[in-house]
């Protein structure tokens, strides 16, 4: 199992599973009864916008009425317990106000890494243990080794669903009382094993959105939540050659194409937000690419940095390619990466995590890029 080795004893260990109302955390919980625990659903009550006219708050598409009410109804069908607690306040200061405040310093955040570091895998895990249960489980698709009374963080078996990159900022105090259960399975498995057992969630469809932005517009919403960082601003080149303006810089992200206004004979990029003249630096793509970051908040799944300069494999981003470089640990919980190419999309704000093989080492925040 993608957690701690099964014991004979499984049948006194009760387990929080972390219910969204899709399939994967419903397979989670199914997964954990076949194998003898004692299971307990819960489900997160989250910050969202108030909608358009102010009237009402809006819906959080991670808890909408109609996903607590599956992962309420995949609870009855199961026979376990059910609860909603409600985080709205955390989240609001840990993810949302955290979002807005990294744009406006001209970076691109994840929020989906400052959810699980300091909400879900920190409130939850800890509301969970004040239950008396051992674990907390979650549907993500990643694994849990121990080795040598160390616990390793493994990517998933299916690589076309490893959430491995999300989970990086979980340590030894965290996955002690963590489990995995479909980090084993392929996604096709998880949705067959939800079909064998008539769960209602078995053919939902997964929500890559901004969940606490009514309509996914991140643009509009940083217009409304910080209209003071949204100033326009000079377009240069890299040559310092002036080419037009921009609408803010909050709208902008490395490597980006699209929206840039300027006509030029060749397709222009943005290679840099340089937050202290309020610009924009663009140029071709023969000008993208960096091969060096300092990444921060940096953090080891050991709870240990390597000693000396390391090789790994590291992703930029969610969706990144692994790319090989040098790890080389710095003071402050920071550490330099070097890769062995130029990557084109190396994105302040963004998470970068570092991996041996299937083993996630770590990661951080990029910091700058070099």
């Amino acid at each position: 199992m993608s957690g701690h080795s099964q014991t004979s004893a499984t049948q006194n260990r009760r387990v929080v599973v972390a219910m969204s109302g899709g399939v994967d955390s419903a397979t989670a919980a199914v997964v954990l009864l076949d194998r003898g625990y004692q299971v307990i659903g819960m489900m997160m009550r989250l910050w969202a916008e108030e909608d358009a006219a102010g009237e009402e708050a809006s819906v959080n598409r991670c808890c909408s009425p109609e996903a607590v009410d599956d992962a309420r109804q995949v609870c009855q069908l199961l026979g376990i317990p059910f609860y909603l607690v409600n985080y709205e306040r955390e989240f609001k200061r840990h993810v949302v106000d955290t979002f807005v405040a990294e744009y406006c310093r001209g970076r691109t955040p994840n929020p989906c890494l400052a959810c699980n570091r300091r909400i879900k895998f920190d409130l939850l895990l800890h509301h969970a243990l004040a239950l008396d249960a051992q674990y907390l489980a979650t549907g993500h698709y990643a694994r849990i080794r121990e080795v040598d009374g160390v616990y390793q963080l493994c990517k998933g078996v299916d690589p076309a669903k490893d959430q491995s990159y999300v989970l990086y900022m979980l340590g030894q105090a965290e996955l002690r009382h963590l489990l995995f259960p479909i980090g084993d399975y392929t996604k096709s498995q998880v949705r067959a094993i939800a079909r064998q057992r008539a769960l209602p969630v078995a053919g939902r469809e997964e929500s890559q959105d901004l969940c606490f932005v009514r309509d996914n517009d991140y643009r509009r919403f940083l217009s409304e939540y910080a209209p003071d960082a949204i100033q326009p601003g000079p377009i240069f080149d890299s040559t310092g050659r002036p080419l037009g303006e921009h609408k803010g810089l909050p709208f902008y992200t490395i490597g980006q194409r699209s929206g840039l206004g300027i006509s030029a004979p060749e397709a222009l990029y943005v290679l840099e937000i340089d937050l202290s003249r309020n610009a924009l630096i663009v140029g071709p793509a023969s000008e993208l690419g960096r091969s060096e970051l300092i990444a921060e908040e940096v953090s080891y799944v050991s709870g240990h940095a390597p000693p000396a300069p390391i090789q790994v494999t590291a992703k930029i981003r969610r969706q990144a390619r692994l790319a090989r470089a040098t790890l080389t640990p710095l003071n402050g919980n920071r550490a330099q990466l070097v890769f062995t190419r130029p990557l084109r999309d190396i994105t302040p704000g963004q998470g970068v995590v570092f991996y041996q093989g299937d083993v996630v080492l770590g990661g951080g925040i990029i910091a700058s890029v070099h």
